[in-house]
């Protein structure tokens, strides 16, 4: 029998019995060349192998014996390891989610959204599944018929934008709509030809996050399946430059690297904006840039040398007058897409509406000529005493006509639909009695100073304004006037000996002042009874000097906020006290320090000690403390002197007919906003009222000045103050504070609150 020579059998054959020894040593090979070099190998035991062979490695820690149960263990252990894409931090789609986005997207096929190495048939897909439950779908591409999809070229199909659920999760249904409007104004969709718009909803409905998820969707996506813009700028006062910084690494949590500029040598920013400008491409690496108005308009010619994709001008209003340096620089800027922020009302100024709309959207009003012409003229006719029915109509067509062009790019809600979000906040108007000091001292005034003379006379001067000042301070405390009362200044000549002996500023003695007295029992009060923190405002700073002096006497721990200040410690000292952890008890604030945009939510309680005459102002530092992220009731104090000019004032906010801000300081056109008979009025003291403005208003739910029925059903402190609640004693107060501190000095309260009860914060 012929037995095989391969060397596996030849192995076998050798280790086996020596009869098959014997049997292989019988048999005899073929002779021949190769069967003897076989045999001689044979004999020696060696199997020849090529020098360039190299053994197999195991493919497998298989098992070498074929027992079915160790078989079994060994493919399950295989298929226990489910394969793995190589590639770093890929996430897969969960099964449900590719089942699910196979059924309403049967055109991405069942690996759904993301499928790796398969090129993905049929139309390009959006950067976020517009499905989802909860997505904020921005646009949504036409519905195409069966025969148009086999027409359209597949890679320049529209796709849906979507905003990242990252932040469409967070986004309230009133800001979801807010961001609609922006992006359907900046891509022209509203206007078209037209690509800016304004953001005037009222302080505290989170304007800033709907403009950050404007420009996080813009940087990312649009419908042609590209980013929108590369770069965005957004201008903003100082104050606010590292609060917007804070707040794109809150909401974007380090996706993005905002570039904030708030200080540094001329070179050095320079340096930082070039760099900025220099940048292009599909992922830009510091797209967004945030920058001062006075920073911008110092650099601007850096900024004007390129294009940038959105500018967002925070605290817009600033651009009311189109005159200005800071208007004419972010106008010449190169970017068609514009937001202007402001939560103040724009005032009942039809130029100033020209030039905010002007800024936004170019043309939409036309020439300032033609606005002139066609909307202002006819309007101020309509609106003058002595126009006709005709005149008076034809105003009022114009005007209608002016709105409904504004309101196509502009959009404002009131705090209103706050109410749902919020605690509740209790808002009092409280009017102190002046001191016997400050009574002798005010009439003193008002029978020396010259303005009340040629009142009499029938004139009006610019000087009546410093004398309203004057007056104003006398109502804070007596220490304001003091040195006037020294140098025998216009309205204070032999004042002085009315102070008490040996007087000095160096202390504040707040029993000299109704207010002072009064503030310095709520301080006592809440710091004893409760660990609510307060925020104290004042036009002046004077006053807030003040306040330190009476925090120091009474060893309440404050920082303190005002114009002297440096960008970089405001934002630091804000972050501080808002900290529950913070040993702060205090935050004054000047309300001309750029109170606008500051989140206070750290403290519960606000001293509004001086009224301005602008009531938007006084809004914009109310809301620092009532406003999102606040998780306690809140109480706001309004401190008036009895029968005073600052009664004077706040009854002319509440007829709205505020004077701007700007007049009273630059001291003209008093004319324009004061009659000769208001101007007489604001010269007077009442002594003998416990509130003027309550004496105004001809309350028919007060008897002898006690309310006897309360305010009708649905009204809130933005009602008219007719209809809040009327206070001639502590009885009908629900501020246990307040209650404590009437005795001091109060005379009157007005008080309503936001909503009927406190409901749920999510």
């Amino acid at each position: 029998m012929r037995r095989s020579l391969a060397p596996s059998q030849l192995a076998k054959r050798k280790a086996g019995d020596g009869d098959e020894e014997e049997e292989e040593e019988d048999w005899q090979p073929p002779t021949g060349r190769k069967r003897q070099k076989a045999a001689a190998e044979t004999e020696s035991g060696e199997c020849y192998r090529s020098p360039f062979r190299k053994p197999l490695a195991q493919l497998t820690n298989r098992p070498h014996c074929l027992d079915s149960s160790q078989h079994e263990a060994f493919i399950r252990s295989i298929l226990s390891k489910p394969f793995k894409v190589p590639i770093p931090n890929y996430k897969e789609l969960p099964t449900v989610c590719c089942q699910s986005a196979a059924k309403q997207r049967p055109h991405l096929g069942p690996l759904g959204l993301r499928s790796l190495g398969v090129k993905r048939a049929g139309l390009r897909g959006p950067l976020h599944d517009p499905f989802e439950e909860g997505a904020l779908v921005l646009y949504e591409p036409p519905v195409l018929s069966a025969h148009d999809q086999l027409k359209i070229d597949k890679d320049k199909a529209p796709v849906h934008v979507v905003v990242d659920p990252v932040l469409s999760r967070v986004l309230r249904p009133h800001q979801r709509e807010g961001v609609k409007f922006l992006w359907d104004c900046v891509t022209s969709r509203r206007i078209p030809g037209s690509h800016g718009c304004i953001m005037a909803d009222e302080m505290g409905l989170g304007k800033t996050l709907q403009c950050i998820t404007l420009m996080w969707t813009l940087l990312r996506q649009s419908p042609d399946c590209k980013p929108e813009i590369e770069k965005a700028v957004v201008v903003s006062p100082s104050s606010l430059v590292r609060n917007w910084y804070n707040e794109v690494e809150k909401w974007l949590g380090g996706r993005i690297q905002p570039l904030a500029i708030d200080g540094g040598s001329k070179e050095e920013i320079d340096r930082k904006l070039v760099g900025f400008m220099s940048q292009h491409g599909v992922r830009v690496p510091s797209p967004i840039l945030i920058i001062s108005y006075e920073t911008f308009r110092l650099h601007a010619e850096v900024l004007q040398k390129g294009s940038v994709g959105l500018v967002i001008c925070d605290e817009g209003h600033r651009l009311k007058n189109s005159e200005n340096q800071t208007y004419q620089a972010l106008n010449s800027l190169n970017t068609p897409r514009r937001v202007l922020i402001s939560g103040t009302p724009i005032q009942n100024d039809l130029l100033e509406y020209f030039s905010l709309v002007h800024f936004v959207n170019s043309g939409i009003l036309g020439t300032a000529q033609e606005f002139k012409r066609h909307f202002e003229m006819p309007i101020l006719k309509g609106r003058d005493a002595d126009a006709s029915e005709a005149e008076r109509h034809k105003g009022e067509e114009r005007l209608k006509e002016l709105i409904s062009i504004v309101n196509r790019c502009l959009i404002r809600r009131t705090s209103d639909i706050l109410s749902k979000y919020l605690p509740v906040k209790i808002e009092q108007v409280v009017c102190c009695r002046l001191t016997p000091l400050q009574t002798e001292l005010y009439k003193n005034f008002l029978k020396q100073a010259k303005p009340v003379e040629e009142l009499k006379e029938g004139k009006i001067s610019v000087s009546s304004l410093s004398s309203i000042t004057s007056l104003k301070k006398l109502c804070n405390h007596p220490a304001l006037i003091y040195d006037k009362c020294v140098e025998e200044e216009e309205g204070f000549m032999g004042a002085l000996g009315l102070f008490p002996s040996g007087y000095s500023t160096k202390s504040v003695e707040p029993q000299l002042s109704g207010k002072m007295l009064v503030l310095d029992y709520i301080l006592a009060v809440t710091k004893s009874t409760s660990n609510d923190k307060v925020v104290l405002v004042s036009n002046y700073t004077q006053t807030l000097d003040l306040f330190e002096k009476l925090c120091r006497s009474r060893r309440y721990l404050y920082v303190r906020l005002d114009g002297t200040m440096s960008i970089k410690k405001r934002a630091k000292i804000v972050e501080r006290f808002n900290s529950p952890s913070s040993p702060e008890f205090i935050f004054m604030l000047s309300s001309k320090a750029g109170g606008c945009g500051l989140n206070l939510i750290g403290a519960n309680r606000l001293v509004m000690f001086d009224p301005d005459w602008n009531p938007a102002n006084d809004e914009q530092a109310m809301a620092r403390v009532w406003r999102d992220g606040q998780k306690k009731m809140c109480y706001i104090y309004r401190l008036l002197s009895t029968g005073t000019i600052e009664e004077k004032i706040f009854q002319r906010q509440t007829h709205k007919k505020a004077l701007s801000s700007c007049v009273v300081d630059e001291e003209q056109d008093v004319e324009r906003h004061f009659s000769l008979g208001e101007l007489k009025e604001l010269f007077t003291l009442n002594e003998t009222t416990t509130s003027d403005t309550h004496d105004k208003i001809k309350c028919h739910r007060c008897v002898n000045g006690h309310q006897v029925r309360p305010p009708p059903d649905g009204s809130d402190c933005t009602s008219d103050l007719s209809q809040w609640h009327h206070c001639a004693d502590r009885r009908g107060l629900q501020d246990s504070v307040l209650k404590a501190a009437w005795d001091a000095a109060v005379t009157f309260t007005f008080h309503h609150h936001s909503h009927e009860e406190q409901r749920g914060i999510p």
